[in-house]
């Protein structure tokens, strides 16, 4: 009943920028931390950032000071704001959100989006 739905993926130039968002729907009583994972070819599928329901953050080396994330909770969304792309940025981002989904079910359940393909190249 709970879907992630990414978006704003695509091609861009090295030093460009990009922003992502994932809408999550469906039944939904809270919404804890939500995030960005990618995986590229042959690689593992990593942490990119994430964000607690308060606003707390937490970025990959790799990208501190790129890349910032945020969310609407009003929405139902977070974002992902990516700047200075570089080439090793090319993979298939993920959404990521813990989820209660009903007020007598006192449990958060991972979930995840499809994913949405970025590619850094000139």
């Amino acid at each position: 009943q709970v879907q992630l739905v990414e978006s704003g993926g695509g091609l861009v130039q090295p030093g460009g920028s990009l922003r992502l968002s994932c809408a999550a729907s469906g039944s939904i009583f809270n919404i804890y931390a939500m995030g960005w994972y990618r995986q590229a070819p042959g690689e593992q599928r990593d942490l990119v950032a994430d964000i607690s329901s308060d606003g707390f953050t937490n970025y990959a080396d790799s990208v501190k000071g790129r890349f910032t994330v945020s969310r609407d909770n009003a929405k139902n969304t977070v974002y992902l704001q990516m700047g200075s792309l570089k080439p090793e940025d090319t993979a298939v981002y993920y959404c990521n959100a813990y989820i209660r989904d009903r007020p007598n079910r006192n449990v958060a359940i991972a979930y995840w989006g499809k994913g949405t393909l970025v590619t850094v190249s000139s």
